[in-house]
């Protein structure tokens, strides 16, 4: 197995200003190629930082992958520690000037003289030209391992990996194939899961690995086999995931790029359903979760944010003797909020949802994260209570796949 660190530079990580996405898809990439990422680390714009990065990722890794640092200013220090790091000197490559010359001219742009600075490369570097962006990238076959230097600016990291640098990774090194399967469940918690599937998992062949990865009120099984025969190796999790399938049928929702939003959306389309939304306390949100599908105006007609009791009365029809009686976060409420939008957009499906999302506002009878959801049809109309946490914003979204996985059961 080929192992790869990635060294991201520069304080704007640090400090939290910037997500650090560079490794996130270069971790990705690698992974289609079968060398496995065993760390992500990020150091600031020093090179006492960048240098211990280097000689601590080199003890561990084959492939030490640096981005960031190579811009024309007096913090981009990377290249000049990165010959140092080697004993190396830095020298002046004509071919990178007139690529960077040639941008600004195109771009109908003024040279600073800076700009001439990213033009020195390491001594003992193979220099990886970077037509979309004046930073070069660098390639080192040193100490029995290889070193990757490429600009942090997203656009041009890509490019550069995915055009340059994975190319060159499979000619040099031999690597196996590493092939991922995910099931994703939803409606059950991680540690039960683990308990149904328990002798399953303890069976997997030794080339099999399983992690468990939860994720908003769901839990993804990620199936990861290592082989050398890529055909062999999926069919072989393709079976794996099929043992497994009747031992949690009812909780599976989909495989690898699902999502609990793009399955209901399919279910709806397939079975020439439409749907409507009533919310209180989501405000807005799970309607959010139908339209950011394409073509959700296929399924989706519309929706009412109905946050005050008046709304709820007025633009869907409760009746206000049942909030009087019940309250607005109750059964029957969110019930007559259900029939209430179908009724009113003429939709095949009304789901509704009202509760206490928080941080404030709850009471003894009804804390914080007390939450009802509906699902209403033309067979009748069901509720049901959650009990969530005191986190506003996770209540809300919580809530929104919940309802997304109630309107699944009744469906199928």
């Amino acid at each position: 197995m080929t192992y790869a660190e990635i060294l991201t530079i520069g304080d704007e990580i640090l400090y939290g200003q910037i997500t650090n996405t560079n490794a996130k898809f270069i971790s990705s990439e690698l992974d289609k190629i079968g060398i496995k990422v065993i760390r992500h680390t990020s150091v600031g714009d020093k090179e006492s930082e960048i240098l211990a990065g280097l000689y601590d990722a080199q003890e561990r890794a084959d492939v030490i992958i640096m981005t960031g640092g190579l811009g024309p200013t007096k913090d981009d220090i990377t290249k000049k520690t990165i010959a140092n790091f080697f004993g190396a000197e830095l020298i002046f490559d004509q071919k990178v000037m007139d690529m960077i010359a040639g941008m600004f001219q195109r771009l109908g742009r003024e040279m600073a003289e800076n700009n001439k600075v990213q033009a020195y490369v390491p001594a003992n570097c193979e220099v990886l030209y970077n037509l979309w962006g004046t930073a070069p990238a660098t390639w080192i076959a040193e100490k029995g391992k290889v070193f990757v230097s490429m600009p942090g600016v997203p656009v041009e990291m890509e490019k550069i990996t995915t055009e340059l640098v994975i190319p060159k990774l499979q000619s040099f090194f031999k690597t196996p194939n590493i092939t991922h399967k995910i099931i994703h469940t939803i409606g059950i918690g991680e540690s039960s899961l683990a308990e149904k599937i328990e002798q399953w998992e303890d069976n997997l062949p030794s080339h099999i690995g399983l992690a468990y990865l939860p994720h908003f009120m769901q839990v993804r099984l990620r199936l990861t086999g290592v082989g050398e025969d890529k055909d062999k190796l999926q069919q072989e999790i393709d079976e794996q995931a099929q043992k497994v399938l009747p031992l949690i049928e009812k909780y599976v929702f989909g495989y690898d790029t699902d999502t609990i939003e793009s399955v209901i959306a399919s279910l709806l389309k397939e079975n020439n359903k439409t749907i409507s939304t009533a919310e209180s306390c989501t405000g807005g949100f799970l309607a959010h979760n139908f339209t950011k599908i394409a073509g959700s105006s296929a399924y989706y007609m519309g929706g009412v944010i109905s946050y005050s009791n008046e709304s709820k009365t007025n633009l869907l029809g409760v009746n206000p003797d049942t909030i009087e009686q019940f309250g607005a976060v109750s059964e029957e409420t969110v019930k007559e909020m259900a029939e209430g939008v179908r009724k009113r957009l003429g939709t095949d499906i009304g789901v509704a949802t009202s509760g206490v999302a928080g941080p404030d506002g709850g009471t003894p009878e009804k804390p914080v994260g007390t939450i009802w959801i509906a699902y209403s049809d033309e067979k009748g109309t069901v509720a049901k209570k959650l009990q969530l946490i005191r986190d506003r914003m996770l209540n809300i979204q919580f809530t929104s796949v919940l309802v997304l996985d109630l309107i699944r059961k009744n469906i199928k």
